[in-house]
């Protein structure tokens, strides 16, 4: 897509940024990802938005790069990976079902784990084959990064509420009113989690979502002092 430039109402990072939309273990898009970042702008800061894990093939060679390249923030499926390993008691089963529903069984085989078994095994079995660090820096991830007037979490932001003062449910799930109305602080707001055929921008929203786990495309938007430039690798 061509540079999109704007005369005023400028979204401005204090540096160039680069922000990855949700990969959800598609670890071989990533890397080509990963590559055009690295020949087309080296000195872009990069953000992945969350959803790392989950539905995808290769939830652990995600985790394992992006702990290793870059800043990412917690998503959704994160939070359920993390509820699930969290559990104790009756809640077990509630936020394991949960998880595995919504595509924790393919993160498991990533990790060489095969259901079904009792859920108190599986959250075992996952804890003792995450590698080292690996769940203190999930439960580390934050749910909000800003930069200059660029704000970057997982699922949108209620516009009417500071950043600070967010509900982080709504900055995990979404909030219906995201790019409805305008932002008072005139925050620009990115954000994943929501599928679109190709990234949008549109009210000070840009959504970087394009389904890669389905899709086999995984999209990222550029920001700078030249404009806004989105790139998507397909496979």
């Amino acid at each position: 897509m061509a540079l999109v430039r704007f005369r005023r109402d400028t979204p401005a990072p204090e540096t160039p940024l680069a922000v990855i939309g949700d990969v959800h273990g598609r670890v071989d898009l990533l890397d080509r990802l990963f590559d055009r970042l690295d020949r087309e702008v080296p000195e872009a800061h990069r953000v992945c938005v969350g959803d790392m894990i989950d539905r995808g093939p290769d939830s652990r060679g995600v985790l394992e790069r992006v702990r290793a390249q870059t800043l990412a923030l917690r998503g959704n499926h994160e939070q359920m990976m993390l509820d699930f390993l969290d559990a104790t008691g009756d809640a077990v089963e509630t936020t394991g079902a949960r998880w595995l529903r919504h595509g924790g069984i393919q993160t498991l085989a990533s990790f060489g784990i095969l259901e079904p078994a009792p859920k108190s095994a599986t959250r075992d079995a996952l804890r003792r084959a995450l590698p080292t660090g690996l769940e203190s820096w999930l439960h580390a991830l934050p749910d909000r990064w800003q930069s200059g007037n660029v704000a970057v979490v997982h699922a949108g932001a209620d516009p009417r509420v500071p950043l600070a003062q967010q509900d982080p449910q709504h900055l995990l799930w979404g909030h219906p009113a995201c790019g409805r109305f305008p932002r008072p602080d005139r925050v620009w707001i990115v954000h994943g989690h929501t599928v679109v055929p190709s990234p949008r921008l549109q009210r000070r929203v840009i959504t970087v979502d394009t389904g890669a786990w389905l899709s086999g495309r995984l999209s990222a938007v550029l920001i700078s002092a030249q404009g806004v430039r989105f790139l998507t690798v397909d496979g």
